[in-house]
């Protein structure tokens, strides 16, 4: 596993000059990453895990909070709010076999979406991504999901129906 990229660690602002820290997960952020995932609306959870759960198992905490941040990397958006540090998006990439394309995910909190946090985790992850090494990032999008569909585009992605599934889209552009 890497050394933690504390050089990944951003201070910004969002549309409305709320301030939030983008960041690297990490282990210990798991009772957060769990809380994000219940925090989100059923709708939400459905189109960024493609199924019905409302907390994550522990094996899927592990793998979402354990990464190597190499091959493996996720990014948080965290505001400080009475006190403590609450998670409002997650960006991540999972390399692909060959090492040099990954697969994107991303969810935001349904109070945040609109909020310019997306566009901040994507662009972070997107250069995170080729500086480690990727040339190609990819997405699998529910054909249903018109505004992951439209962000995708927005960022430069391709945006095409998967030949094999007519219900999902597949996202890709070129790092």
């Amino acid at each position: 596993m890497a050394d933690y990229p504390a050089e990944l660690v951003r201070n910004r602002f969002l549309f409305d000059g709320s301030p939030v820290t983008i960041r690297p997960i990490r282990a210990d952020d798991k009772p957060m990453e769990q809380d994000f995932v219940q925090h989100l609306s059923a709708d939400s959870r459905y189109k960024r895990f493609m199924s019905t759960l409302k907390e994550l198992p522990p094996g899927k905490l592990k793998y979402l909070t354990e990464i190597d941040y190499v091959r493996h990397l996720a990014l948080v958006a965290v505001i400080h709010r009475d006190g403590q540090d609450i998670e409002i998006g997650v960006a991540r990439y999972v390399a692909g076999p060959s090492g040099d394309e990954c697969e994107f995910a991303i969810a935001i909190d349904d109070e945040w979406q609109g909020s310019g946090v997306a566009g901040i985790l994507m662009l972070t992850l997107i250069d995170a991504a080729r500086a480690r090494g990727m040339k190609a990032m990819e997405a699998f999008i529910l054909a249903s999901n018109d505004k992951m569909i439209k962000f995708a585009r927005q960022l430069g992605f391709e945006v095409r129906r998967d030949p094999d599934d007519a219900g999902m889209m597949h996202a890709v552009r070129a790092l």
